[in-house]
């Protein structure tokens, strides 16, 4: 480089912000990291490559020396074994050790020699008398037990290894019995039951062997191979098949079994008791099984199992044929006869419950589990129209519905509560023991009752077990020593933080709730069966403080769910969830039922119904959708005080004729009506109004019997005037449309059909007046029977609501229910005669049912069915039709804030009449008269001297209606009003009668001198019937 005149050395910079020694030492690390990698990876790979040819060489040379064996073997004993003799089987002789060591049952000839193998054993036992012990080892057993022990065990598990893999080729000599001792898969497992002798010394040495080889497993493959084919009989022997499954099972169980633990997964209960229809393919195992000391044992196995959320159950079978349903569908089957025994055990009562509740949570819903029932029965606690696709096969549905039958449910439930008292002292809470007791029993039933049809199993638990006065009775004991909280964390079926009652109330309500379905009058009301008024009045206070917390303080918070979700799937993701909604719903349903019959005969004041929450600032929530309140409202609104449903209900409909302009003086629907052809006119002319038009103000024009308009406009009081006339007509017994009953309460006439052509579109009409009336505000005196006003909220009434149709009949049916004797011999079958206008007509009351003869096991069906007949079925069309006119102005939300009887009151208003000093307190005056005038005073005077009826016509001659308001007359609009008539109190002015503007609740009142002359005039007048020409 040449010289540039700088003697100074130039620094150089690296811009790589390294020195080059730096990045020369990290490579040189880096390069050795990889090669010392390198040199392992290698050794690994030589160490591997050692293995893999060590044991290919060894397994080469086990191969060649088991093919020289076998060489040796055939010369020495001959290809089918004719050299053999008794001797070859003894502990001096190689035969078997030979045979052992080189046998693969996927060998032909291999296969053929254990056969002969087998038969052999079985000629030289026969001809021995059965002394297998001494053709083993010879006169000294215990001497030789190392070798003999060995060579049996290996023997035992070879022919079932030898019978696994050939299992398809013979599939169809799978099942055989014994006696077919010819076929090669008989001998061998023939020869295994030989082995497995309870009696032999080395029983537990094979089995323990059998188990730890997973010899289940082969015998579950063995037992699919074998249901395949078709060709399988039984004809009552036992298969060999079935015989060494017993011998297993049985050796395991008992106490001097010394065999290892295996694990969960390859034992009995994982593997043969999740085969589909076990019990059909080996009843005598069933037997077997069911004894107490075995099923106590396994099924304490699974409960352990399920303690510690073990997943030990093989793959399914198929989509259709799930283990944990095939498991369950078995045990269920052989409950019934372990829960039989006199000694069954409390503690295996709840294993079983454990287990069965687990197996029951993973089912899916049954397509057999629906509402509807032989007799009509509604129970929403299976509500759900979720469709599940991959369902379980109904074969293996109707093994689990059918096993819970009544025997079964009646001996679990003595098990469980045998030695729990129906009577204790309410000082004392309950103990442990009935803690586990009730936890158990309600877990297992709570999830049958979703996933199975409510008619198999709850007239068992309320008629032929004790489960409704135990849960009572321990219910009433924590919550007289306020224990509910100390339970939450016992349960193990809940979570710690979820509230004692939860699970008990999840089965009570709605066994309790079937009960009442069932019980009469009689039972309920004077023998206080099943359960006393008093401890009923507790328990009222119990569901409704309950509801209270989970619909107010705690509610469900899950969006998901609904009155209509009760499905499995929500279930498995929302336990907690899933059962407070279920309780909700339940409970609601119960303290409703419950609310029904105090309003039929009065035990307990109505506002033990109400929750003690329920405020001004609730009630204004209430009337917002999609609100706490609101939600509350829908569901139990027996909560909430009748007079603020009322509010709440006047207040929804004020807000809809608002929008449809209700107040409208000139409407553009105006009727002309002929008074003599009232309910004609209204048929013909109000059924050709839309629904929204019926929303809207109807104006009506009365013709009197000369064809001249009635004086007055239509302000109102006309049209209130014209639906009390069209109602009175129209519900009338003469008119053939309806009936009374004895107390003349109406119903739909079931024969209606048979005296009006049109009569369901007159029942579709009559639906639609009577909501306009409500819709209005209208009240009219039409007293309804109480079945049918259940039908305006949909519901399906029962036996207890036929005394007020039929009560001869209801004596009847209570006589059969009652009957001590062969109930045969009285002649009854299963159809009921109709009796309209003379003719008489044969109805069944179930398909075949004049075939069908009336027993005592089918009584209460036959009871319910005619009383099914009579208040639902008979009228059945006419109560339809009126529903749907009804509902084309009244929302079923609205009705469902009601009971029957409060919806009465809604119609008619209170049976008592009105209160006079509400209405002296609610009324205005004009024309110069005021509160202290005499004439006012007189009047007040007179009205209160007047008899119920006058003064309703009285009420009615002034406002259109002889009944007043509901919550008083301060809602009345306008407010009750007193008008001076005449400007002086001249003869002629004194001479005129009252007149009225029912369309301003207006009372023209001339200022009479006297109280009779004031009382005189009135009652002319009122009872004038003169229409609006008095106006």
């Amino acid at each position: 480089m040449f010289f540039s005149g700088d003697s100074s050395t130039r620094k150089r910079v690296d811009l790589g912000g390294r020195s080059s020694k730096e990045r020369d030492r990290q490579k040189l690390l880096e390069q050795t990291r990889l090669e010392r990698n390198r040199r392992l990876w290698m050794r690994q790979q030589n160490s591997a490559a050692i293995k893999i040819q060590k044991f290919f060489r060894g397994r080469k040379a086990v191969e060649a020396e088991r093919l020289e064996l076998r060489k040796r073997f055939f010369i020495t004993y001959g290809k089918d074994c004719q050299n053999v003799d008794r001797h070859c089987f003894g502990p001096d002789s190689d035969f078997l050790r030979q045979l052992l060591f080189f046998c693969n049952p996927r060998n032909a000839a291999d296969f053929s020699a254990l056969v002969e193998t087998c038969r052999l054993l079985q000629h030289f036992v026969h001809e021995s008398a059965g002394d297998i012990l001494r053709l083993f080892s010879g006169s000294d057993y215990f001497s030789k037990r190392s070798i003999v022990d060995y060579r049996v065990k290996k023997l035992a598990y070879a022919c079932i290894q030898a019978v696994y893999q050939n299992r398809n080729q013979f599939k169809d000599k799978l099942f055989m019995t014994s006696d077919k001792s010819s076929t090669s898969t008989v001998l061998l497992l023939e020869t295994v039951v030989l082995l497995t002798d309870r009696r032999l010394p080395w029983l537990c040495k094979i089995i323990g062997h059998l188990l730890q080889k997973n010899a289940y497993t082969l015998l579950r493959d063995i037992v699919f191979a074998g249901k395949r084919s078709s060709k399988f009989e039984f004809a009552g022997k036992i298969s060999s098949l079935e015989r060494i499954l017993a011998v297993i099972i049985s050796h395991v169980g008992q106490r001097s079994c010394v065999c290892p633990n295996v694990d969960p997964r390859w034992s009995f209960s994982s593997q043969i008791l999740t085969i589909p229809f076990l019990w059909k393919l080996f009843p005598n195992l069933k037997e077997e099984f069911a004894a107490r000391e075995l099923s106590e044992h396994y099924i304490h196995q699974m409960a352990l199992c399920v303690q510690n959320h073990v997943n030990v159950l093989p793959n399914d079978a198929s989509t259709e044929f799930p283990g944990y349903a095939c498991l369950l569908g078995n045990l269920l089957e052989t409950a019934g006869v372990t829960f039989s025994q006199p000694d069954c055990s409390f503690d295996m009562a709840i294993d079983f419950a454990a287990v069965a509740t687990f197996l029951l949570e993973a089912l899916p819903l049954m397509q057999s589990s629906t509402k509807e029932n032989s007799i009509g029965f509604d129970d929403e606690l299976v509500a759900s129209d979720e469709v599940v696709n991959k369902g379980l096969h109904r074969d293996l549905e109707l093994q689990i519905s059918s096993a819970m039958d009544p025997r079964f449910l009646l001996q679990f439930a003595n098990v469980l509560f045998g030695g729990i008292p129906l009577v204790s002292d309410l000082k004392k809470g309950p103990d442990s023991k009935e803690v586990v007791a009730v936890g158990a029993a309600c877990a297992f039933l709570r999830i049958a009752f979703n996933i199975l049809p409510p008619e198999c199993i709850m007239t068992v638990l309320a008629y032929r077990t004790d489960l409704v006065p135990v849960l009572w009775n321990f219910m009433k004991r924590c919550q007289e020593n306020q224990m509910w909280s100390s339970f939450s964390g016992q349960l193990p079926y809940l979570p710690g933080d979820a509230p004692g009652w939860l699970l008990p109330l999840s089965v009570f309500c709605p066994v309790y709730k079937h009960m009442l379905i069932i019980v009469d009058n009689e039972e309920f009301y004077e023998q206080e069966k099943p359960l006393s008024l008093k401890d009923i009045k507790s328990l009222i206070v119990i569901l409704r403080q309950a509801l209270w917390q989970l619909l107010w303080v705690n509610p469900v918070t899950n969006p998901n769910l609904d009155r209509s979700a009760a499905n499995v799937s929500t279930l498995k993701r929302h336990p907690l969830e899933f059962i407070q909604h279920m309780v909700g719903i339940v409970a609601s349903d119960l303290l409703s039922q419950l609310q029904d019959w105090n309003s039929r005969r009065q035990f307990t004041d109505p506002s033990d119904f109400h929750a003690d929450g329920v405020n001004d600032h609730f009630i204004s929530q209430a009337i917002i959708e999609n609100t706490r309140a609101h939600e509350i409202l829908k569901y139990a609104p027996f909560l909430v005080p009748f007079t603020s449903r009322v509010k709440i209900f006047t207040s929804q409909l004020a807000v809809v004729r608002q929008r449809y302009g209700s107040q409208a003086v000139f409407a553009r629907n105006r009727l002309r009506i002929r008074r003599d052809h009232i309910l004609e006119d209204a048929f013909s002319q109000l059924s050709a109004l839309s629904e929204e038009d019926l929303r809207g103000p109807v104006r009506i024009t009365f013709i009197n019997e000369f064809g001249v308009e009635e004086a007055g406009i239509d302000g109102g009081g006309i049209f209130k005037d014209f639906m009390e006339n069209v109602t009175r007509a129209a519900f009338d017994v003469q008119y053939g449309l309806f009936k009374e009953t004895a107390d003349h309460l109406l119903y739909p006439n079931p024969g209606s059909g048979m005296i009006h052509e049109l009569h369901l579109q007159y029942f579709h009409f009559l639906g639609a007046v009577l909501a306009k009336t409500m819709f209005e505000g209208i009240l009219v005196d039409i007293p309804f029977a109480t079945f049918f006003l259940s039908k305006l909220k949909q519901k399906y009434n029962y036996l207890n609501d036929l005394p007020s149709l039929d009560p001869e009949l209801y004596r009847h049916l209570i006589f059969l229910k009652h009957y001590g004797g062969d109930i045969s011999e009285l002649e009854l079958f299963f159809v009921i005669v109709n009796n309209e206008y003379g003719e008489q007509m044969e109805e069944e009351l179930l398909p075949g049912g004049k075939n069908v003869r009336v027993t005592n096991e089918n009584v209460i069906t036959f009871i319910h069915l005619v009383a099914n007949h009579r208040l639902n079925f008979q009228i059945r069309q006419q109560s339809s039709h009126f529903l749907r006119g009804f509902q084309q102005l009244i929302q079923k939300d609205w009705i469902n804030m009601f009971n029957e009887h409060e919806l009465q009151l809604l119609i008619s208003g209170s049976v008592d009449g009105f209160d006079i000093e509400d209405l002296r307190a609610h009324t205005n005056y004009a024309g110069g008269y005021h509160s202290e005038h005499y004439v006012i005073d007189m009047f007040w005077e007179v009205l209160r001297n007047f008899s119920r009826e006058n003064q309703m016509k009285l009420l009615k001659f002034v406002t259109g209606c002889s009944r007043g308001p509901l919550l008083g007359f301060k809602c009345l609009e306008p407010l009750f009003c007193i008008q001076r008539a005449a400007g002086s109190a001249s003869e002629e002015a004194l001479d005129r009668l009252p007149t009225s503007a029912t369309c301003m609740n207006l009372l023209k009142l001339p200022p009479y001198r006297s109280k009779e002359q004031l009382e005189q005039k009135l009652l002319y007048a009122i009872h004038a019937d003169a229409g609006f020409d008095l106006s």
